[in-house]
């Protein structure tokens, strides 16, 4: 039995720092579910809104459902997490999108961690404070 149009479901991990986001893109009306709420809801801050809507905006479209599930740092972080998810699932449903989400930078892995603290500093790279008496 071949599966409906609906029922097709492309599903891709995205990263970014230490969060990770699992998202699931199905057809549909452009709903977009984060670890069981609203977007809007989770995301209070407009800038987030709008990372997770970038992959849209680029495409001037959105025709999918988005249901993602993210742990894992901070708000933003897992903002970029499910935007970089996102444009991998789309990729995977639609091979042609791949030349303009690559061209707009959303399939690029953000490379940046936090780097670790060493020792005998107060941070990754900051002494304590020096005194000469």
């Amino acid at each position: 039995m071949a599966k409906a149009k609906s029922d097709v479901v492309y599903a891709r991990t995205g990263r970014r720092k230490s969060a990770v986001a699992r998202v699931r893109i199905s057809p549909g009306k452009g709903k977009m579910t984060v670890n069981g709420r609203d977007y809007k809801d989770y995301f209070g801050r407009t800038i987030d809104q709008k990372i997770v809507e970038k992959p849209f905006e680029v495409l001037e479209s959105s025709d999918y459902d988005i249901l993602a599930s993210v742990n894992g740092g901070g708000l933003s972080g897992q903002a970029g997490a499910i935007r970089h998810g996102i444009s991998r699932a789309l990729v995977e449903a639609n091979a042609d999108l791949r030349p303009v989400l690559k061209k707009a930078g959303l399939l690029t892995r953000d490379a940046r961690e936090k780097e670790r603290k060493k020792y005998g500093l107060r941070g990754a790279r900051r002494a304590f404070q020096f005194s000469k008496r």
